[in-house]
């Protein structure tokens, strides 16, 4: 499993639409082979910063599979007016938020 963070800058006064029209292109997202889940989280030091956590069963589920999608394009096309700077994405692998070993005997004693 691994984890995209998609770094969203939405322009301070349309924050609301942003909402609204990303509440629109999920279907997209969730329909892809390979998805497993989203977060959309405003910043809060950051209020017009949204992340997208994204979990995806492999990386190739993602980029180059969803990103060459269709689905993508329609997807970035249903947002990208709200985008004050461009996007900025990473990704993280799952395994570093699952517990160690030693967490998981600390727990237990």
């Amino acid at each position: 499993m691994i984890y995209e963070i998609a770094v969203l800058p939405v322009y301070t006064d349309k924050i609301r639409e942003f909402r609204q029209a990303f509440e629109g292109v999920v279907p997209l997202l969730a329909r892809a082979q390979g998805y497993r889940g989203h977060v959309l989280a405003k910043g809060i030091e950051t209020p017009d910063v949204f992340n997208l956590i994204v979990r995806w069963r492999s990386l190739e589920d993602h980029t180059p599979g969803f990103e060459a999608s269709e689905d993508h394009e329609e997807f970035m096309k249903g947002l990208q007016e709200y985008f004050s700077e461009e996007p900025t994405v990473y990704h993280l692998d799952g395994d570093a938020f699952a517990p160690s070993q030693d967490e998981i005997g600390d727990a237990a004693a």
